[in-house]
């Protein structure tokens, strides 16, 4: 069952209980679902654009830039307007 946001399928309370803090854009904030590890899933690009769109509305500029942050960082192939990227390969 896909949804709106970028064919990712639903997000169950139970299934975001279970992602870790590094699959949220903001890890370790007093989560709206009891038990979870953060706020702003990005464990699908799917999420991870609809994180950044929401941030926009709801984030305030420090937090937005630390869920860019980590959107860039988990999907570097992903254009992320405001984050620097080096152009160095590893």
């Amino acid at each position: 069952m896909a949804s709106k946001s970028g064919g990712s399928p639903k997000l169950t309370a139970v299934a975001r209980r279970r992602l870790p803090s590094s699959s949220f854009g903001l890890p370790n904030k007093s989560p709206r679902v009891k038990g979870a590890e953060g706020d702003y899933p990005i464990d699908t690009p799917g999420r991870a654009q609809v994180a950044l769109g929401k941030a926009k509305v709801n984030a305030t500029p420090a937090e937005q830039a630390t869920i860019k942050k980590r959107v860039a960082k988990k999907y570097p192939n992903m254009k992320v307007s405001g984050v620097k990227r080096s152009g160095k390969k590893k």
